[in-house]
């Protein structure tokens, strides 16, 4: 096992859990200790299997005995069982990179402020739509004078979202406003999310509509581009779908999200968006540890 791979678990077996093994698993800075779940039939630990991870249906409590074997933990499971959970991490002294809609920690998305979570001991990744959303939100905070209402409507295909995402729906909501507030400065602010059943699968789409107080529009065009850069540096697939335009004195931005195809095809991008994300987080915080270490 390299010195240069900071130890990972997951705990959560579902669409988001399953996903994020596949990217742990080609990752050149994480190695995947185990997948932990809960239900002993469960597709994601038998995918686990075959790739060679070992697994276990006995959840936190598996981790908790085996806590000596990884640094860090990703949290695929619910928002109610994080609660729980997280006051294991804590108590065994692990760096939690929660998933689900939680929101116990600091609310993080890497392109704009990865460098924050130096010393938590939590971090919450918001929701997928979150992730796609906030850092356009965050952009258009700085590249207008103030933000009087701010919108946000996500599409996912049906087949990309698993019981969690379906039971969280309330959380998925709550949270995505409360780290929207705080990203854009907005006066007010609201979430969707609509859930597709169309065959083929839509790709992951997130349209921001904002009323804003702004000056010169092309700072507006600018900074969005910008922002836009910088997500795709951790999600290749992020992409403007619909460049910001102006009309009636509301912005608009759409952005589309390929995914990369490791578990589902490539129309879930929710779970790249979010996956690609905390996989960015734990390589960070890795390497701050081993700076701290050498």
């Amino acid at each position: 096992m390299s010195n240069s791979r900071t130890n990972v678990a997951i705990i959560g077996s579902g669409t988001i859990g399953t996903d994020l093994m596949c990217k742990v698993l080609v990752s050149e800075s994480l190695n995947l200790a185990f997948v932990a779940g809960r239900d002993p039939n469960s597709r994601g630990l038998a995918v686990a299997k075959e790739r060679g991870v070992e697994t276990s249906a006995d959840g936190i409590n598996f981790l908790k005995a085996h806590r000596n074997a990884y640094d860090i933990v990703f949290d695929a499971t619910s928002a109610h069982a994080h609660v729980d959970h997280n006051t294991v991490f804590s108590a065994c002294g692990k760096f939690a990179i929660d998933l689900t809609p939680a929101a116990i920690g600091m609310a993080c998305v890497p392109s704009v402020n990865l460098t924050d979570v130096a010393g938590q001991q939590n971090v919450s990744l918001v929701t997928c739509g979150g992730q796609a959303s906030l850092p356009l939100a965050h952009a258009l905070r700085h590249a207008t004078e103030q933000i009087d209402y701010l919108e946000v409507v996500s599409t996912i295909a049906a087949a990309s979202a698993g019981t969690a995402t379906r039971e969280n729906i309330n959380n998925y909501l709550t949270t995505t406003e409360r780290a929207l507030s705080l990203f854009s400065g907005a006066n007010k602010v609201k979430a969707i999310l609509n859930i597709n059943p169309a065959e083929p699968g839509v790709m992951m789409q997130t349209t921001i509509y904002a009323y804003a107080k702004c000056g010169d529009f092309s700072e507006i065009e600018g900074a969005i581009s910008k922002a836009a850069a910088s997500v795709q540096e951790y999600v290749p697939g992020f992409q403007i779908a619909l460049a910001p335009i102006m009309d009636a004195g509301r912005i608009t931005v759409s952005v589309k999200v390929q995914g990369s195809g490791h578990h589902l095809p490539s129309y879930a991008g929710n779970l790249d968006i979010i996956n690609c994300a905390a996989v960015a987080v734990a390589a960070h915080s890795g390497r701050l540890t081993r700076s701290r270490q050498s």
